[in-house]
């Protein structure tokens, strides 16, 4: 039989088991942290750091161009998914990393 049949059937046993007492639950917990809000100032160091113009940085992110000027100005302000990116970005090392935007 496949192999995702046999998974499938080893789950089901396993909660069998589980329902009639004779067998442990696997638990798994994620800890979801609090988003950082990065200031203007911020989001253009982080772009700096990763070596991006501000055109390879809002594909990066999905948005215009003029959007991440905005957001450099502090006209505008990202939102909970953009500030995500961020995170990975200014935890990122960029010694060899190169950024390529297909057009």
């Amino acid at each position: 039989m496949s192999s995702l049949f046999d998974d499938l059937q080893q789950g089901l046993q396993e909660a069998i088991e589980y329902e009639k007492g004779q067998g442990k639950a696997c638990v798994k917990t994620y800890m979801i942290l609090p988003i950082k809000e990065y200031s203007n100032t911020e989001i253009r160091a982080i772009r700096m750091k990763a070596g991006m113009t501000q055109s390879v940085f809002a594909s990066y992110m999905g948005v215009s161009k003029k959007t991440v000027e905005a957001w450099e100005c502090g006209r505008t302000h990202p939102t909970g998914p953009v500030f995500r990116l961020l995170d990975i970005l200014a935890a990122e090392n960029f010694d060899e990393t190169e950024f390529v935007v297909a057009e």
